[in-house]
């Protein structure tokens, strides 16, 4: 199976369908950590270019509550309407963290936070963009991962570990990252892949959708990391068919902190990360941007 890979985070320019004046926008970000006063300080600067700008925010705003709450309260006053997922690290707990909360503790905490801001979450009714390319579903998603993406030779979950482990390359999650009640992260994950699948299920088969989350919903994007094994916490094979089930017209993400464009079988799956000051130091244009994930210029270009 072959793709086409466009490298960077598409601009407006790039991939806006037709000209014309500019009207409402679905936007996208993820990956602020905003503990990094550069990236809090980019945070302060992100604003809409229309009233009626929607914004994504595909996870990893940061670790510590009060710091999601500060992100998500800022952008949620200044665009029409924020989407946020979680990633990984906002359900860390930090050891200086005052909120102890764990698990699913944790992440019902973040959601009842959000709902007092007005943002959406992975656990209320999907909205619909009536914008440009609209009528589309956006779906937020909880789904973490469940070790399937393995490294070559691994045939278990123990295999992979001990593979990446003996490459020196583990994830903080297994440490800050608890799955309570849940008996492990993939058990987690199952249980999210249940729940979700559902709530996809009952849009209606006419709408199409644009599919948000942390992490990305198939491995391709993954075949690029500088360690490979690092993979094993990028997602789960559950999902590679979900885009096409379930009628996707974009998938947004972040996670891997490699901003760029894949279309895969025809969808784009588009990496929206701002990621730490080091990473993007090196990048052109401005840091932090918000991408334009929706409409996307149709090229023909199918896997």
């Amino acid at each position: 199976m072959s793709y086409e890979v466009r490298g960077g985070p598409q601009t407006p320019a790039d991939v806006r369908a037709g000209g014309g004046p500019r009207g409402p926008r679905l936007v996208a970000v993820s990956d602020l950590h905003v503990r990094y006063a550069e990236n809090r300080e980019i945070v302060e600067g992100l604003r809409p270019e229309s009233d009626e700008d929607w914004l994504l925010v595909a996870g990893d705003v940061g670790e510590y509550v009060a710091d999601v709450r500060w992100a998500l309260e800022l952008l949620a006053g200044r665009f029409a309407k924020v989407i946020w997922v979680p990633g990984n690290h906002e359900l860390w707990t930090p050891p200086e963290d005052p909120v102890r909360l764990r698990g699913e503790e944790r992440y019902r905490h973040l959601v009842r936070l959000c709902r007092e801001l007005g943002v959406v979450t992975p656990e209320d009714p999907f909205p619909v963009w009536h914008g440009p390319g609209g009528p589309v579903a956006i779906a937020p998603l909880f789904v973490l991962y469940d070790y399937s993406f393995r490294p070559a030779g691994a045939r278990s979950k123990e295999e992979a570990l001990a593979i990446a482990e003996q490459a020196g390359v583990v994830c903080t999650d297994e440490f800050m990252l608890h799955p309570d009640p849940h008996p492990s992260r993939d058990a987690w994950c199952r249980a999210r892949l249940e729940i979700t699948e559902a709530r996809l299920a009952e849009v209606p088969a006419d709408l199409p959708t644009v599919l948000v989350n942390h992490f990305p919903l198939i491995r391709e994007p993954t075949r690029v990391l500088w360690h490979p094994e690092f993979a094993l916490w990028c997602g789960t094979e559950a999902t590679a068919d979900w885009p096409r089930r379930f009628r996707a017209s974009a998938v947004v993400y972040g996670h891997l902190h490699i901003p760029r464009l894949i279309r895969w079988e025809g969808v784009p799956h588009q990496e929206v990360s701002l990621g730490y000051p080091r990473e993007w130091r090196k990048r052109p244009g401005a840091p932090g941007r918000p991408v334009e994930v929706f409409p996307l210029v149709p090229d023909g270009a199918r896997a």
